[in-house]
């Protein structure tokens, strides 16, 4: 069993962002601030260097200086000019660094405190010092005299301290943007945190992984097929069972519309029909469904619909209630068999035996079951299984009142290849046949069946003297769940022409009901419905 951590992951994940945030700021403010103070630097040392160049070029300063400054201008001219730009010191010297100005008068005649060497070299010189007045950004010149004579040197220097006010009030209001930044990174993080928690239920990594392994091991796990379809009407898992029992294998994300051609079980697919056992067909398999919707905290998170196969439970249920109606017919005849010959023995014991005679051929006459073949034809039906078959039907027709009937042109010369899709669309056919003709209001109410040969293929026609199918009904009939009778018991309704009409397409075949406006309905038949049978005949009907 695993053990929750102390912190959840998405608070794990919110501190990291927002740390990740913070140091990222923390970082670009400290970066930004040493650019910045570089920059100022460099900038007051430029300024430095324009009022050293401007204060070299004055003549007045440079005759002076050659004179050995008797008069002080050059202290007087050297402090206007620093009052003037705010520099810190003005300082302009000999050829040796003796100052001749200085804003310290002490400090006149005294030699500078830093190396004047390059800039009574020649050169201009931009730096960072510090001298006699603290920490300053100066910048030094050579003073030319005539003839570009090097008389000595101008320095300009502005206090550092003013360097870092303005750096100062530049990172106070840099302060606040980074504030700002920092505040909606947090925000930005703490909604996806939240946003992250809601796309996963609350769930931590661990409770996924466990919850992934545990739907692997149930989905592939259970008998029954399970389908789950997300919001969007699109397939999010479709277990192996499901896919067996639907005949395909859809890929995640493909619509839940494509798993069946039509149907009952499509509109399930679909949520166009709530499906609660519902019982449909796919293909020549008969599924109980059921569709649950899917909610959490009010969200839609879609459905789950279960399929479970009941082909082989509705095949024996429909054999054993054909057992059944089979068993009750014969006890019926059986006590019938039992009185007429009790009724025959009387006669014969009382001597009157020109009545017993006449009695046997009135029970000849009127014994029911198929009618006889024609006198011109061979046997019709050479195949002992559709005549056993037949039989059947015919005796569990005439328990409910009902003549089954082998139509004048039935013909079929081979024998019986594939006998479980003869039974399938046969007897859904017959059985369809005797209820129609039992409720119908025609009488006597018999039902007709004729079958022919043709190569392998078997044709046959079902004419019931039934109320007929509403011109509305001849196809949809066909659907899952449509039927005009109600279900008796329990029992579903509106499978068996479904699942005929199916598994004679899966033969190429076809099964359909003719026009009841047309001969027909004139000859006294109510519905007349028509299936061909590709190849369920033997390789000696060909012959």
């Amino acid at each position: 069993m695993s053990v929750r951590p102390r912190i959840s992951f998405a608070r794990q994940v919110l501190i990291l962002q927002v740390a990740v945030v913070v140091i990222v700021a923390c970082v670009g403010y400290g970066l930004t601030g040493w650019m910045l103070d570089g920059e100022l630097r460099d900038q007051y040392g430029q300024r430095a260097l324009t009022v050293a160049r401007s204060v070299s070029v004055d003549p007045e300063i440079a005759a002076a200086v050659a004179a050995g400054d008797p008069g002080h201008l050059v202290q007087a001219r050297a402090e206007r000019v620093r009052v003037r730009t705010g520099a810190l010191f003005v300082v302009v010297t000999d050829n040796r660094g003796i100052r001749f100005s200085h804003p310290t008068p002490g400090q006149v005649g005294r030699r500078v405190s830093t190396d004047p060497s390059q800039a009574l070299a020649g050169h201009e010189v931009v730096r960072v010092e510090r001298g006699t007045l603290g920490l300053s950004a100066r910048g030094k010149v050579p003073l030319y005299g005539p003839g570009g004579r090097i008389l000595g040197e101008v320095s300009v220097g502005f206090d550092a301290r003013a360097i870092d006010r303005e750096l100062g009030h530049v990172l106070r209001d840099m302060s606040l943007f980074v504030a700002a930044a920092v505040l909606l990174g947090v925000l930005a993080s703490a909604a996806i945190g939240r946003r992250l928690k809601r796309q996963t239920l609350g769930l931590e990594p661990y409770e996924l992984v466990e919850l992934v392994h545990e739907r692997e091991a149930v989905l592939h796990g259970v008998g029954e097929g399970v389908v789950a379809i997300d919001p969007d009407g699109r397939v999010a898992v479709c277990n192996v069972e499901a896919s067996r029992l639907l005949g395909t294998t859809p890929e995640h994300g493909a619509p839940a519309a494509g798993l069946a051609a039509g149907g009952t079980l499509r509109e399930v697919l679909t949520g166009r029909h709530e499906a609660a056992n519902l019982f449909v067909t796919a293909g020549e398999r008969v599924l109980v469904v059921n569709r649950r919707e899917v909610r959490r905290d009010g969200r839609d998170l879609g459905a789950v619909i279960t399929l479970r196969d009941r082909t082989d439970l509705e095949t024996l249920a429909r054999e054993l209630d054909s057992v059944r109606t089979l068993f009750d017919a014969l006890r019926a005849q059986r006590h019938e068999y039992a009185n007429r010959l009790h009724t025959l023995s009387g006669l014969l014991h009382l001597g009157h035996c020109e009545e017993a005679a006449d009695y046997i051929g009135t029970l000849m006459a009127d014994s029911g079951g198929l009618a006889p073949a024609p006198e011109n034809l061979p046997d019709p039906l050479p195949d002992p299984y559709l005549q056993a078959f037949l039989s059947a039907k015919a005796a569990v027709a005439a328990e409910k009142g009902v003549r089954l009937e082998i139509g004048a042109g039935s013909y079929v010369p081979g024998r019986v290849a594939d006998a479980l899709d003869v039974t399938t669309v046969v007897g859904n056919l017959v059985d369809n046949a005797v209820e129609a003709a039992r409720l119908g209001e025609r009488r006597p109410a018999r039902v007709e069946v004729e079958l022919l040969g043709d190569g392998r293929d078997l044709h046959v026609t079902v004419s019931d003297s039934g109320d007929g199918l509403p011109p509305g009904l001849l196809e949809a009939v066909f659907d899952d769940g449509v039927s005009t009778r109600e279900a008796v018991a329990g029992r579903p309704r509106g499978l068996g022409l479904g699942l005929a009409r199916r598994t004679a397409r899966a033969r190429h075949g076809e099964v359909s009901f003719a026009d009841p406006d047309g001969r027909d309905a004139q000859d006294g038949w109510g519905a007349v419905a028509i299936a061909r049978l590709p190849g369920v005949l033997g390789a000696e009907a060909v012959q």
